[in-house]
């Protein structure tokens, strides 16, 4: 059996969101120091996964909520853009990559969801192809960068499930979230209204 290490890379960095790591560490302190921590510590969070131009500011009102002094565990689940899935699928590597620090996947927690059945096999091209988990990884490394090497991230690439299938998967995960050191990110799209009614989005959302 092989130990090689698989890496999925940061390949919407540069587009959709700087590859610099000072520049990426100092635009995330940025927008995190204009914004209060008034429900922290958040059990879940929902945020947008929109280039960081659009919504780089709004996420950290999200972000801001998170306690790295809980946190051991964030599942990050994010729609499915580019294939057509009915269920939900699991990453094939260990390792994301941000351009601050690497993540490392909860091995362990993969394991158990993956004995349920219930969860297909994403190849490292959809990984890659897919924006609405990376989106997450930059602000999840700056908010837990104090204990970096004390989590791990369970990413989960939702398809469009049936009503049915919506309630099996939120029993499974129920158990997961009744624990209060692991963290649940939703992601979710910001707008497509256009860049004109960001002002106005953000108003509804917050």
């Amino acid at each position: 059996m092989s130990n090689r290490v698989l890496c999925r890379e940061a390949s919407h960095a540069g587009s959709w969101y700087t590859a610099s790591g000072p520049q990426l560490n100092a635009q995330l302190e940025g927008w995190l120091s204009q914004v209060q921590s008034t429900k922290r510590p958040a059990r879940a969070i929902i945020a947008p996964h929109a280039g960081y131009t659009y919504c780089g500011s709004c996420a950290a009102h999200a972000y801001k909520q998170v306690d790295p002094n809980i946190t051991r565990k964030i599942f990050i689940l994010g729609p499915s853009h580019h294939v057509p899935l009915s269920r939900c699928a699991l990453s094939s590597v260990d390792i994301y990559r941000t351009p601050l620090y690497d993540l490392r996947i909860d091995q362990k927690i993969y394991g158990e969801l993956w004995k349920t059945g219930m969860f297909e096999r994403m190849s490292l091209q959809t990984d890659e192809d897919e924006h609405s988990i990376e989106m997450h990884l930059p602000y999840t490394a700056k908010a837990m960068e104090s204990h970096k090497d004390e989590f791990t991230i369970i990413p989960v690439l939702v398809g469009a499930l049936s009503e049915a299938k919506e309630q099996e998967f939120g029993k499974l995960f129920s158990k997961y979230l009744a624990d209060p050191s692991n963290l649940f990110v939703v992601s979710s799209d910001f707008c497509h209204w256009g860049y004109e009614h960001y002002r106005a989005a953000r108003s509804c959302i917050f």
